[in-house]
């Protein structure tokens, strides 16, 4: 498996990351997270075929800018309409992300855990081996399953570049 030594890093240390880059035009990967529960399962792709998807990738939605990230999106989810659909992945267990949406009261995302295997993070390249969580990242998949947006953000504190996803997420609709 790929591995960009140094592609993250939290205050003045540096992570390798592993699995590839994604670049627009790179066909979107299936990959087959948990969703409420140990026991319940999602694909990506074919669970929200038809539809364009903005992934929101977080560490952990305990951290105050995984947090306001995550927020933030739901908000946008709110204005996008039933063609899109939004999935956060992080590595928290599925029912601390579910107390976590019951508790801000987000109801406009697909909250999905890649705490088993981190397929996800190995596939989209956001796995953050060393910390075992995911690098801080936004993508936009159109319906045909093909990345159109992609941006790893660098530094695990740093927040994404909002206004850039939603714009490129508004022109593939």
């Amino acid at each position: 498996m790929e591995s960009r030594q140094g592609a993250a890093k939290l205050g003045e240390r540096s992570f390798a990351v592993f699995g590839p880059v994604l670049k627009p035009g790179d066909k979107a990967a299936e990959v087959e997270l948990n969703n409420k529960g140990f026991a319940g399962t999602q694909k990506l792709l074919e669970s929200t075929a038809g539809k364009v998807r903005l992934i929101n990738v977080v560490p952990s939605l305990g951290t105050g800018i995984c947090d306001a990230q995550t927020r933030r999106f739901n908000e946008e989810a709110s204005k996008l309409g039933d063609d899109v659909v939004v999935v956060t992945v992080s590595v928290d267990l599925p029912f601390a992300q579910q107390e976590w949406c019951s508790a801000k009261g987000i109801d406009r995302i697909v909250m999905l855990s890649d705490h088993r295997d981190m397929a996800f993070g190995n596939a989209y390249g956001t796995h953050v081996d060393e910390l075992r969580v995911e690098q801080r990242s936004v993508f936009v998949v159109d319906r045909e399953g093909v990345v159109r947006y992609a941006q790893y953000v660098p530094a695990i504190g740093q927040h994404p570049d909002y206004d850039e996803a939603i714009a490129a997420l508004q022109a593939v609709l």
